[in-house]
């Protein structure tokens, strides 16, 4: 239970970070400070790499809660 808390609450974290990262580049992007090309680059890439730490997660806390308990 306390690894599904755990990694329920990071996961958010991740999301609020990713969402703030798109809101960024997409604020970026209409001041014509970057080009579309690396826009949709750096969003892909940051929504992948979040989406690749939420998946993983939660064999990182477990591993850390088995040396714990």
């Amino acid at each position: 239970m306390p690894v599904i808390l755990t990694s329920i609450y990071s996961a958010v974290l991740i999301f609020i970070t990713v969402f703030s990262m798109v809101k960024v580049l997409s604020i970026a992007y209409k001041r014509k400070e970057i080009s579309a090309l690396k826009f949709s680059i750096l969003s892909v890439s940051c929504i992948g790499v979040g989406m690749f730490i939420v998946a993983i997660l939660p064999f990182g806390y477990q591993k850390i809660f088995e040396m714990i308990i």
